[in-house]
């Protein structure tokens, strides 16, 4: 038997056997016991190596987001992924005046729905075949193009002919569609590997992003007159905040909070720095051709030899395990997972989170049934144009209270979500009558659609943040990601029905505005023919 040494462990060899077989030698760590231990246990422990497990010993302790900075981060994210869309249909004012008589937010509303589901689509099965950072950055420039160009060409320098600038309109919304979706779903299963408060962080972003938007039209046309000026500022405002969270994004990422719960996904916990290859320990080493024993003092920044050398099949034969060099080693390659495999994936993960994926698919549904679209055509003989713009403010700042409030902890059931879900199918009859009969609606006064777009957008805030909250802890930690992305999934097709119901209502809208709007309209139209 060999002596403790200080040697370095040297590259092992292959060494034949009577047999004609080829074997290794084989090792095993184990982690120094530290000298004070070793002392308390007297004159009997000596001599005796306990063997323990390294990740037992040296593990990581679990970092804490002081000052809520991870949080207000993934708030900001939040803000980025949804802000492009609604500074597009929030100055509805300018749209209305540029394209009077045409069904130019529904159109939009409609355009980003459809593109979104298709980003999502694809986004979910890219899932395990792009990294996370790489699809949200992707989807950041994506977002940030179209919002740039509309800006500067169409807004500001008015390059284009009307017919020209409404489809541009549309195809840039369809390209913030693609790219804040990618970016969305990637955030839902980015969210998913963090604890549950930071989705929920994420969802109250997207409220605050509607908030944000409607508060910077609302300031730059009460201050500045000139329509041109203040959508060309409002459209900068929104440009530079996007910057602002694509920033953040890049840092927050390399943070040791993110990298700690991020780094371990795939082995269902997060993996410690300490592992045996920095521990400080005794190295156990038997030479099984030579019958001998030899014990090795390990350094603690000893390097770890080369993946794929004989030194590094010997340490990861120090776990205990055998390598046996006569047998071919199979060749592991890196492929794409077959198309079975990912329907397989997320089968399983969808019988577990149905409820949830039905309940946030029956809560924005309901939503896009009447939002933006049906609300931006509800106009009043008083408040004119600003009636639109201030039920839009009152629904994204409810709903961003009611995404407050889903941070509250309570364990709903799926099934008990889903039937709450389904019942603000109210609110579809009861915004229809706030422009139905033409001319003289049930509920003509402006009270009415304020106070329903107050409830529905509570309820939407907290119905359509909950699901998605705790989805992600139905599943296994190394699903997380994809069950993110499977309920973003439910959450577009929602979306999606609910944006084509609402040309359905446009149909009855087209008629219904009152008297004193349509003869405003036909008197700017004359004043601009002489």
């Amino acid at each position: 038997m060999g002596s403790v040494g200080a040697e370095r462990f040297k590259d092992a060899s292959p060494t034949g056997t009577p047999e004609g077989n080829v074997v290794m030698s084989f090792s095993f760590d184990s982690y120094q016991l530290e000298e004070d231990e070793l002392q308390g246990k007297g004159s009997q422990a000596k001599g005796v190596l306990t063997f323990m497990e390294p990740g037992i010993v040296s593990e990581e302790p679990e970092p804490q987001d002081r000052y809520h900075g991870i949080y207000f981060a993934m708030l900001l994210a939040g803000v980025g992924f949804l802000l492009p869309y609604n500074s597009f249909i929030t100055d509805v004012d300018y749209l209305h005046h540029k394209y009077p008589g045409t069904s130019i937010v529904f159109d939009m509303s409609l355009t980003y729905i459809l593109v979104a589901l298709v980003a999502v689509l694809l986004n979910n099965a890219l899932v395990e075949l792009l990294s996370l950072h790489t699809r949200i950055a992707v989807g950041y420039l994506l977002a940030l193009g179209p919002l740039l160009f509309v800006s500067i060409c169409d807004v500001w320098l008015e390059l284009f002919s009307r017919r020209q600038a409404y489809a541009i309109n549309l195809i840039a919304v369809g390209v913030v569609a693609f790219g804040c979706t990618v970016q969305q779903s990637s955030f839902y299963g980015y969210t998913g590997l963090l604890p549950k408060r930071y989705t929920q962080g994420v969802m109250t972003g997207e409220s605050t992003a509607g908030v944000i938007i409607s508060l910077s039209r609302i300031f730059t046309k009460l201050l500045l007159s000139d329509e041109k000026e203040n959508t060309v500022i409002f459209f900068f405002i929104s440009i530079g905040m996007e910057l602002t969270c694509f920033v953040l994004h890049l840092l927050v990422k390399r943070t040791r909070f993110v990298r700690y719960y991020t780094s371990g996904a795939h082995k269902g916990h997060p993996e410690p720095k300490g592992s045996r290859e920095s521990g400080t320990g005794y190295r156990v080493h038997h030479d099984v051709t030579a019958d001998d024993v030899r014990f090795e003092n390990r350094a603690r920044a000893q390097p770890v030899s080369p993946t794929g050398s004989l030194a590094h099949e010997a340490e990861l034969a120090g776990s205990g395990t055998y390598m046996r060099f006569d047998v071919p080693r199979p060749k592991i390659k890196r492929s794409w997972p077959s198309f079975r495999d990912m329907l397989l994936h997320r089968y399983v993960v969808s019988r577990v989170i149905w409820a949830y994926m039905l309940s946030i698919a029956m809560t924005y549904f309901i939503t896009l049934c009447l939002f933006p679209g049906l609300e931006s055509e509800i106009h009043n003989c008083t408040l004119g144009e600003w009636l639109p713009i201030l039920i839009m403010a009152i629904f994204n700042l409810s709903d961003f209270v009611g995404k407050i409030l889903a941070a509250l902890p309570y364990d709903w059931r799926g099934t008990h979500l889903l039937i709450y879900s389904c019942l603000r199918v109210v609110f579809i009859p009861l915004f229809i009558m706030c422009v139905y009969p033409n001319g003289s609606p049930t509920f003509g006064h402006p009270a009415w659609p304020c106070i329903f777009s107050l409830l529905m957008g509570i309820t939407n805030g907290y119905f359509g943040s909950v699901p998605m909250i705790l989805a992600a802890g139905k599943v296994s930690p190394e699903q997380r990601e994809l069950a993110g992305n499977t309920m973003t999934v439910s959450y577009m097709t929602g979306l999606t029905l609910g944006s084509a119901v609402a040309y359905c209502a446009y149909s009855l809208t087209s008629a219904s505005r009152s008297s004193c709007f349509r003869t405003e309209t036909l008197n700017g139209s004359s004043t601009a023919g002489y």
